[in-house]
């Protein structure tokens, strides 16, 4: 629904009444993840995508239908081997798909409009449905705020409400959109149920420490992709934003009190991928000590492999924890062959990429399975470390 969240408000602002497609759940390979919408007015205007094609149609008409009825409620698409032209998706997965009418005073709308308010203005809010239980409470909804409060309900009394916006927001402030389950009558305790939950939350941060010119490229590739981009350094010469017009940001600060800082505020979160381009000691050893003892997705460092060795040396002087060390990215980057900055950006972004959502990095062709992994998914970050280690094992020497 996120993906579709502006002309959405508006929409909600005319009072236009309309149905809401979403995706839930995908199995096998499929286009479009959980979270991904398409909406329906009541003249057949369409905003939004489901599957790149494959059930749009379908899944148009229904929402026509639930406009007309009231009744909405979740169906399933999937591939059809008899008839490759059929309703389905032919590229091999199944989705199923959420249908909520959204009409004059149903009571999805004020607070569909909630977290659609908190997503223009920049604030932390969800919207949790439910996509599996009891069948008078399908689509029944919750907005759910950073700060525990909530908007709606799901139909099972105050006790289920409570319970299921706790859950909603663990998701929240790890800024992700995917399934909770709990029971009706709140914990684990009843009829099961599910809930689709849609994170409304600030970009994922990119901190790019060393104001050098593989810094210019990555913040041009991390805005690219979504991140909001700091690049940070000691230096005010070089850390000038008219050098880095790809940066949310430019600071002027020694990195590690910069870090500290943004620690402090709670600016930082599982989501935050740093990158340190210093090659500079002084700045990398009290920085790496800092990042390395904080819950983020990725920290890599830019240098040789003696480099590396001759840092990791000085960390394990600081007091930094061999499990610690190990989360350390270094040399940054995967091996993709390029050398300008905008390859080694490249290289950078491919792997903090990899590293987030579990990627494997080896080539999709020759491949098995699925192409589009399932939400959530841990066991391919094992393949990850593997590879990574067979590679180096393999380049021997070779500095990124």
């Amino acid at each position: 629904m996120l993906d579709i969240a502006a002309p959405l408000r508006t929409w909600c602002a005319e009072r236009r009444a309309f149905a809401l497609a979403t995706v839930v759940a995908v199995s096998g390979s499929a286009p479009r993840g959980p979270g991904a919408s398409l909406a329906v007015d009541a003249g057949g205007t369409a905003l939004g995508s489901l599957s790149g094609g494959c059930v749009e149609s379908a899944v148009h008409e229904l929402c026509l239908e639930a406009i007309a009825s009231g009744e909405g409620g979740v169906h399933r698409f999937g591939y059809s081997a008899d008839d490759a032209f059929a309703v389905g998706l032919t590229c091999g997965g199944v989705l199923d798909v959420l249908v909520t009418p959204v009409r004059g005073q149903d009571p999805v709308r004020p607070v569909l409009r909630s977290v659609l308010d908190a997503a223009a203005t920049g604030a932390r809010a969800a919207l949790a449905r439910v996509v599996s239980g009891p069948p008078r409470q399908l689509g029944r909804a919750l907005a759910v705020h950073a700060d525990g409060t909530w908007e709606g309900g799901l139909d099972g009394g105050e006790a289920l409400d409570r319970a299921a916006a706790g859950r909603v927001r663990a998701l929240l402030l790890a800024g992700r959109t995917g399934t909770a389950e709990l029971g009706t009558a709140g914990g684990l305790c009843g009829q099961p149920l599910t809930l689709l939950v849609e994170s409304a939350a600030e970009p994922p941060r990119l901190l790019v420490y060393g104001a050098v010119d593989f810094a210019s490229a990555l913040a041009r590739i991390g805005a690219f992709l979504g991140h909001r981009v700091t690049v940070c350094d000691a230096r005010p010469v070089f850390a000038t934003p008219e050098r880095f017009p790809g940066a949310d940001e430019v600071v002027v600060d020694w990195p590690h009190r910069h870090l500290a800082a943004e620690r402090d505020a709670g600016r930082l979160d599982t989501r935050t991928a740093v990158c340190v381009l210093t090659h500079d000691a002084k700045f990398d050893v009290p920085l790496l000590t800092l990042a390395l003892g904080l819950p983020l997705a990725y920290v890599g460092a830019m240098g040789s492999r003696r480099t590396h060795e001759e840092r990791t040396a000085r960390l394990r002087a600081e007091g930094v924890p061999e499990a610690a060390l190990a989360r350390l990215r270094s040399p940054i980057g995967l091996d993709l062959g390029g050398r300008t900055p905008e390859e080694t950006a490249l290289a950078i972004a491919a792997e903090f990429t990899a590293v987030r959502h579990g990627g494997s990095v080896l080539p999709l062709a020759g491949g098995c399975g699925p192409v589009h992994r399932p939400d959530g998914s841990v066991q391919p970050i094992r393949a990850f470390t593997w590879s990574m280690t067979s590679r180096n094992s393999r380049l021997g020497e070779k500095s990124t």
